[in-house]
C-alpha cells in the first residue's frame, strides 16, 4: 500500500464503473490524459494489466475484475464515511467534553446547558467539574474553563461572562454576637470556614482596595472541601467565609447573612472557555462557541 494512496484506487474505480475514460475525468475533475497516466502508473507498480483499452471501449482483465470486486465496495464505504462526517458541518453532533471549576460551573455555565442542549439535540454534553488544573488535551477534552491568570499562552480564548467578585459573609446572628470587621486583618480574630483543594493547598484570603493588596490566613473554624457544607455553615452562624458573591447573594438579598469587606472585594474578570486551536475545532465545540457569543450578547442587553 505504500505506494498507492487512496486516488489511485479511487481513479481505478471510477473507470472500471464508467467503463469510459471522459465520463470518469469528468467526475474526477481532471483531465483524461492525467487519469490515463496515472492507471498506467499504477499497472506498472503493480506488475499486471487491469484493462484493456482501446479508442471504443474499456474493457477490464481478471486482474481487475479482482480489484474492483474487493476494493469498489471499500471506496464506496469510505466516500460514505467522509460525507457522513462532512455532515456534521451542517448539524452539530457527537459529545462535547468540557472541564470547569466548580464555581464556572455553578455560576456561568449551568444556566447555559439547558438552551444550549435544546438548540443542539444531536450533541451530547458531559462537564467535569475539577479545581485542580488539568491538561485538557491530555484528559480528552475538547475545552476547560478557567480564570484569566491561569491561562496557558497557546490557548484560544474566549470569555463566558461578566466581571464576577468575592464576598465576605457571616450570618446576621454571628455578627450581632462578634461584631463586624473593618479591615481584613480583623478576620484573624474571628471564626472563619476555609476551603482546602484537592491539591491540598489552603490559599490565603486576598483582598485589595486602591491598588494595596492584603492578604491573610484567618483561623479555620471549619475547612470545608464540599461547598454545600460551607454554605451551611455560614447561614448556621459558624463564622466568616470567603466565597464566589454569587453563591450567597440571595442570602445577603434575604437579610440571613450580612456581607462585610465590600471595599476590599474588587471585581475581577470572569471566566474563560479555552481550548488549543481555532482551525476546524471539532463541531460540537463550534456550537457550543457560537452559543456563547449569542448568549453574552442577550445578557449584556439585559443589563443594559
Amino acid at each position: 500500500m505504500k505506494n498507492f494512496d487512496l486516488r489511485d484506487l479511487d481513479a481505478f474505480v471510477a473507470v472500471a464503473r464508467t467503463r469510459n475514460f471522459r465520463r470518469a475525468a469528468v467526475e474526477q475533475g481532471v483531465s483524461v490524459s492525467s487519469l490515463s497516466q496515472r492507471l498506467r502508473d499504477m499497472e506498472e507498480r503493480l506488475g499486471v494489466r487491469l484493462m484493456n483499452r482501446t479508442t471504443r471501449s474499456v474493457a477490464l482483465t481478471e486482474a481487475g475484475e479482482l480489484l474492483l470486486a474487493r476494493v469498489g465496495p471499500a471506496m464506496s464505504d469510505v466516500g460514505a464515511a467522509l460525507d457522513q462526517v462532512r455532515g456534521l458541518r451542517a448539524v452539530p453532533s457527537g459529545r462535547l467534553r468540557i472541564n470547569a471549576p466548580p464555581p464556572a460551573i455553578d455560576l456561568v455555565l449551568a444556566p447555559m446547558v439547558a438552551p444550549f442542549l435544546a438548540a443542539h439535540p444531536k450533541i451530547d454534553l458531559e462537564i467535569v467539574g475539577e479545581s485542580s488544573f488539568v491538561d485538557i488535551v491530555a484528559g480528552g477534552f475538547d475545552a476547560g474553563v478557567r480564570y484569566g491568570e491561569h491561562l496557558a499562552q497557546d490557548m484560544i480564548a474566549v470569555s463566558l461572562g461578566a466581571p464576577q467578585r468575592y464576598a465576605v459573609v457571616a450570618s446576621r446572628e454571628y455578627v450581632a454576637q462578634h461584631g463586624s470587621p473593618k479591615h481584613p486583618k480583623d478576620l484573624l480574630e474571628h471564626s472563619c470556614i476555609r476551603t482546602r483543594f484537592g491539591s491540598g493547598a489552603m490559599l490565603d484570603w486576598e483582598f485589595e482596595k486602591a491598588g494595596r493588596v492584603v492578604k491573610v490566613s484567618p483561623p479555620a473554624k471549619l475547612i470545608a472541601t464540599y461547598l454545600g457544607l460551607a454554605l451551611r455553615a455560614v447561614h448556621d452562624g459558624t463564622g466568616f467565609w470567603l466565597t464566589f458573591e454569587g453563591y450567597v447573594r440571595y442570602g445577603i438579598k434575604s437579610g440571613a447573612l450580612v456581607s462585610v469587606l465590600d471595599d476590599w472585594c474588587a471585581p475581577f474578570p470572569g471566566p474563560f472557555l479555552y481550548y488549543p486551536s481555532r482551525r476546524q475545532p471539532p463541531p460540537a465545540l463550534a456550537a457550543f462557541v457560537a452559543f456563547v457569543a449569542e448568549w453574552r450578547k442577550r445578557e449584556r442587553r439585559k443589563n443594559k
